[in-house]
């Protein structure tokens, strides 16, 4: 299992930058996929940013060039570095960690959130 806790939310103008942090209960290394998601009133959460266990990220061209996915494994942290930011990326932003115990076979573990508010 593992918990995590994301922080770093709030409220900024369009064209700013936020960090989020996203703090795991066990090493990060150890989890197979850490992800960032957000949620926007109405709409499906969706995937903002991807890494693996070793190292590799990826983004969806709607945030490329504007949100990085980093950790600091030896802090346990996840952290979604965003810029330039729009009023379209206004949502609830999720970290998430998912575990596998067999190929195909995966548990997905939740933050509990953290609100993101873009105002031109």
């Amino acid at each position: 299992q593992v918990q995590l806790v994301e922080s770093g939310g709030g409220l900024v103008q369009t064209g700013g930058s936020l960090r989020l942090s996203c703090a795991a209960s066990r090493s990060i290394t150890s989890i197979d996929i850490m992800a960032w998601y957000r949620q926007a009133p109405g709409r499906p959460r969706d995937l903002v940013a991807v890494m693996t266990s070793g190292g590799t990220t990826n983004v969806p061209e709607s945030v490329k060039g504007r949100f990085t996915i980093s950790r600091d494994s030896a802090k346990n942290m996840i952290y979604l570095q965003m810029n330039s930011l729009q009023s379209e990326d206004t949502a609830v932003y999720y970290c998430n960690a998912r575990l596998y115990d067999r190929p195909g076979n995966a548990t997905d573990y939740w933050g509990q959130g953290t609100q993101v508010t873009v105002s031109s």
